[in-house]
C-alpha cells in the first residue's frame, strides 16, 4: 500500500519539489499557510512555466482557525481595446490561442497574492515579502532545472507558440527545446519578483513594472493598456458550498467552474454507490460529470453578469431531479462543449490549522507564448475563453472576466478532519478532484487515492472525440463493462493528461497527511 507522509505541524504540497520546499521553508520561519503559499505561487511561476506564471489568473479558498471559509477571485478582465471590433480587423474569426492577441486580459495572479497577505497580516502573519519571495527570485536568476513535465509538450508542434513574442528566446535552449535538467535563466523575470519584492505587488499594477507591462503589451499589439492594470484589483467571495454526507465542501463562486465541481458531487452522492472501483462507480461520475459540465456550460460566466443564482443548481430538489435522470445502466448522450487548460494546484495547511487551497494557471500550455521583453512576464491565454458572438454565454466585453476552468476545493470533514485538496487539468479538474475525494472517504490513504488509476471524460488537449479516456492501469474488466453500457472508450498511457492532483488532510487532533501526484514532479513537504 501506498505510504502518506504524515508530518506533526504544517505542510505543503505541490506539482513541483522546488515549489513544496519552498513552502515548507516558509513554515520553518514560523510562516502562515497564506504566507507558505505566496512563496510557493512565486517559486512555481518561475519553475513550471508550462503551467502557469505571474502574467495569468489564480483563485484561493482559505478555511482560518475559527472555522471560517473565504475566497479569494484573482481573475483579470478584458483590455479596454479587446472588442469584437479588434479581432474584425485583425481578419479573424475567433479570438487566436496564441501570440499578442491572445495576451486579451489583465493578469490577476499578483492581486490575489496581495489580497491574500492584507489577510495574513491582519491574523498575525509577519514574514517580510522579501523573504517570501527569495526562493523565486534565486531560482529566477541563478537558474533552475528544467522539469520532466514541460518536456513531455513539444512546443514545436504548434506554430503560433513558437512564434510567439520572446517564446523561443526565454525557454529554448541553445536554439532547441530544452531537455529535462538542463539549467534555465530568467533574468528579466527575476529582475521584477526582485523589483516586487522590493517595492510591493502593487507595483505590478500601479508602479514601476505596471509601466513596463504595459509599453511592452502596446508595443506587441496586445489590447490590454496601463489603464486596465491600475483599475484592476482582486475581490474576496463569498465561496459557495454543499452539505454531503458527514462533510461540507467549499469552491468557488462563477467565473470559475466550482459550481460544477460541486453539482458532480451532489449528483454522485445521491447514486448511492458503495464500491469505488466498480462499475457502478466510474459510470456514476462520468454521468454526474456529464450533467455538471452541461450546466456549466449554460451558466458560468462573469460573476457580474450571471443570468442565474448557483444556490438554485445546488439546492437539494435540483440535485435530486439531476441524479434521477441518471441512469445507472446506460451512458447518456449529450451535447457538451470541452476546453483544454494547464494549472497548478497547491495546498498547505499551518500549525494553527489554517488551511489554503490554491489553483494558478496561464490555460494552455505556456499561455499566449508572449514573454514580455522587458520584464519576463508570460503572458495567459485565458482570453480564448471569450466568444466574438455577442449573443454567447461569455462573448467578449472590454472590462470583463472569462470563463475559468480554475477551481480550488475543500472539504470539512464532521469529525474535525480538514481537506485541501485540487487537481489541474481543464475540464478533467472536477472528475478528478471527484475520483480523489471519494477514494479517500471511501478508506483510501492520500498517496494511495492519488496513484490509482482515473478516467477522464470529455476532449481536453485537443482530442478528436468526446471519449471516455482510460488510463494504463485501469481494471480491463471495468473497462469493457463500461463500453457494454454505451461509453465511448479511448486507453490512455499514464500521465499528465489524467492531471496533476494534490491533497492534505488535518486531523483532529492536528497531524497532517500531505501528498502530491506520482504524475507531477512535486511532492509533500513539512514540519
Amino acid at each position: 500500500m501506498n505510504d502518506t507522509p504524515v508530518f506533526s505541524h504544517a505542510a505543503a504540497a505541490a506539482p513541483h519539489s522546488l515549489a513544496a520546499q519552498a513552502g515548507r521553508d516558509i513554515l520553518v520561519q514560523g510562516g502562515n499557510a497564506i504566507e507558505a503559499m505566496v512563496a510557493m505561487a512565486a517559486t512555481i511561476a518561475v519553475v513550471y512555466p508550462h503551467m502557469n506564471a505571474i502574467g495569468g489568473d489564480g483563485f484561493w479558498l482559505i478555511r482560518e482557525p475559527n472555522g471560517k471559509v473565504r475566497a479569494i477571485e484573482a481573475c483579470g478582465f478584458a483590455g479596454e481595446k479587446a472588442t469584437p471590433e479588434f479581432y474584425r480587423l485583425a481578419e479573424v474569426d475567433a479570438i487566436p490561442p496564441r501570440g499578442p492577441q491572445a495576451a486579451l486580459t489583465v493578469p490577476g495572479s499578483v492581486g490575489g497574492w496581495a489580497l491574500a497577505l492584507e489577510l495574513s497580516a491582519a491574523t498575525g502573519g509577519r514574514l517580510p515579502l522579501g523573504v517570501l519571495m527569495e526562493n523565486a527570485i534565486r531560482h529566477a536568476l541563478d537558474g533552475y532545472p528544467v522539469s520532466p513535465s514541460e518536456t513531455r509538450f513539444d512546443p514545436t508542434k504548434d506554430k503560433g507558440l513558437i512564434a510567439a513574442p520572446g517564446f523561443t528566446d526565454t525557454y529554448f535552449i541553445d536554439g532547441k527545446p530544452a531537455k529535462a535538467g538542463d539549467l534555465r535563466k530568467v533574468t528579466r523575470l527575476g529582475e521584477t519578483l526582485a523589483q516586487l519584492a522590493h517595492a510591493g505587488l502593487d507595483d505590478f499594477y500601479r508602479g514601476d513594472v505596471a509601466r513596463e507591462i504595459a509599453g511592452d503589451l502596446e508595443r506587441l499589439g496586445s489590447p490590454v493598456t496601463r489603464a486596465d492594470l491600475k483599475t484592476y484589483r482582486a475581490a474576496w467571495r463569498q465561496p459557495l458550498s454543499l452539505r454531503i454526507a458527514g462533510a461540507t465542501l467549499y469552491n468557488t463562486q462563477p467565473p470559475t467552474q466550482g459550481l460544477a465541481s460541486l453539482i458532480l458531487m451532489g449528483l454522485f452522492e445521491r447514486l448511492n454507490v458503495r464500491n469505488v472501483e466498480s462499475f457502478a462507480y466510474f459510470h456514476g461520475l462520468i454521468e454526474a460529470s456529464k450533467r455538471a459540465l452541461s450546466i456549466r456550460d449554460h451558466v458560468v460566466t462573469d460573476f457580474d453578469q450571471l443570468e442565474y443564482d448557483c444556490a438554485d443548481f445546488l439546492a437539494a430538489e435540483a440535485l435530486d431531479r439531476g441524479a434521477a435522470e441518471i441512469s445507472m445502466t446506460r451512458a447518456a448522450s449529450l451535447p457538451l462543449k470541452f476546453d483544454q487548460g494547464d494549472t497548478v494546484w497547491m495546498g498547505a495547511i499551518d500549525a494553527q490549522g489554517r488551511a489554503v487551497s490554491f489553483i494558478q494557471s496561464i490555460y494552455w500550455e505556456f499561455g499566449s507564448g508572449c514573454v514580455l521583453p522587458r520584464t519576463g512576464v508570460l503572458m495567459q491565454n485565458r482570453g480564448v475563453s471569450f466568444s466574438l458572438d455577442s449573443s454567447a454565454v461569455n462573448p467578449l466585453q472590454p472590462g470583463r472576466r472569462p470563463l475559468h476552468t480554475l477551481n480550488p476545493p475543500l472539504c470539512v470533514f464532521d469529525d474535525g478532519r480538514v481537506m485541501s485538496y485540487g487537481a489541474m487539468g481543464g475540464d478533467g479538474q472536477p472528475q478528478f478532484q471527484a475520483q480523489l475525494l471519494t477514494r479517500y472517504r471511501a478508506g483510501q490513504n492520500l498517496a494511495a487515492a492519488l496513484d490509482a488509476p482515473r478516467y477522464l471524460f470529455g476532449r481536453s488537449w485537443g482530442a478528436p472525440s468526446a471519449s471516455v479516456k482510460l488510463e494504463d492501469g485501469f481494471d480491463d474488466g471495468i473497462g469493457h463493462a463500461l463500453a457494454r453500457a454505451g461509453h465511448e472508450i479511448d486507453w490512455a498511457a499514464r500521465g499528465d493528461a489524467f492531471g496533476h492532483a494534490g491533497a492534505l488532510v488535518r486531523g483532529a487532533k492536528g497531524a497532517i497527511e500531505a501528498a502530491h501526484d506520482p504524475r507531477s514532479d512535486g511532492g509533500a513537504e513539512g514540519i
